[in-house]
């Protein structure tokens, strides 16, 4: 594949509370410079709400302090994940602690949020973070179900509209070639997932640039806890350029069109790690814990990509 490690690529829905630092190393070293981390399902469901207090916590302290440390900015939607949205009970709770979490620092929409089953519940609660999202003018990051893919992403763009959220401030995830063109013809975001063996290839991925150009559509490797892979990004970028696709037309679709959709957040900008005051310092700790173990040099200054250099817990509520 061609060598792009001198260009700079942006992962929009990557969950990394699943991966370790050494993947946060290998994705700097990619190019990776910042990431978006929706709030998901973790595989087991959440039994009470401070369950869901503390991962929200997670995602807008530690995890974006733990990124910083290997020079990658983190950011992240906030949402109650479509699946977890049956237990109703627990869901109401949850949409007490959403307006809590959804303006902190480095929150760039509502997401993950939408359709699983298709459920009556489902809907209920997917309307209702719809309404939060526009209350607050945030991007909203919609998960298409599995199952019956289009039948439930042309749903989810039918009650986003009908709630009044223009397309532009809504970007559909988990896409596929059955979906994309009334994506696209809609007038909203399409990402589209690369997984291994699951969702999307790299190889069925340039397809669908060289079919739809590179006009709102975005590449994200998701890389949760399954069989998975964090540098898909950097990957189907650099098979792109193989294939023939513009630099112009990989940089959009790997980079660009996910900084102008969630950029609209007005919470991440290119200027967030083009920075020259910005280099790596692993002397910092987060809540008096650090990335490294004993005797492991710490590394300072020079870094590639900016960190946060905020040691702070400032964005958990207590």
């Amino acid at each position: 594949m061609t060598d792009t490690h001198n260009l700079m690529w942006l992962d929009p829905h990557v969950h990394m509370t699943s991966r370790t630092t050494d993947d946060y190393a290998r994705m700097r070293q990619a190019g990776i410079v910042a990431v978006i981390e929706p709030a998901f399902w973790l595989g087991q469901p959440r039994t009470e709400a401070g369950a869901f207090k503390d991962y929200f916590s997670s995602l807008v302290g530690w995890e974006r302090f733990r990124a910083s440390q290997f020079g990658i900015r983190h950011y992240c939607t906030i949402g109650l994940n479509s699946k977890e949205a049956n237990n109703e009970a627990l869901a109401e709770q949850v949409m007490e602690l959403l307006p809590l979490f959804v303006c902190k620092e480095g929150v760039v929409g509502v997401g993950e949020i939408g359709y699983d089953d298709q459920t009556a519940a489902e809907d209920k609660y997917y309307r209702l973070q719809l309404e939060l999202a526009k209350e607050v003018g945030m991007p909203v990051q919609i998960h298409t179900p599995h199952r019956d893919k289009k039948a439930g992403t042309i749903r989810s763009m039918d009650v986003s509209l009908e709630h009044g959220i223009a397309p532009d401030m809504v970007i559909v995830d988990h896409n596929n070639e059955e979906t994309v063109k009334d994506v696209l013809d809609r007038g909203f975001w399409a990402a589209f997932t690369i997984y291994p063996n699951t969702k999307m290839s790299n190889e069925r991925m340039v397809e669908v640039v060289k079919t739809y150009g590179s006009d709102r559509i975005m590449v994200n490797s998701a890389a949760d806890w399954g069989i998975s892979d964090p540098l898909s990004v950097p990957k189907t970028a650099s098979l792109m350029l193989e294939r023939g696709i513009s630099l112009e037309d990989v940089r959009k679709v790997c980079y660009q069109n996910a900084l102008d959709a969630f950029g609209k957040s007005g919470q991440i900008h290119e200027s967030d790690w083009i920075s020259e005051t910005s280099d790596v310092d692993q002397r910092l700790k987060f809540s008096g814990n650090s990335v490294l173990r004993g005797g492991q040099t710490p590394v300072t200054g020079g870094g590639a990509t900016p960190a946060s250099g905020d040691s702070s817990a400032s964005n958990i509520v207590r």
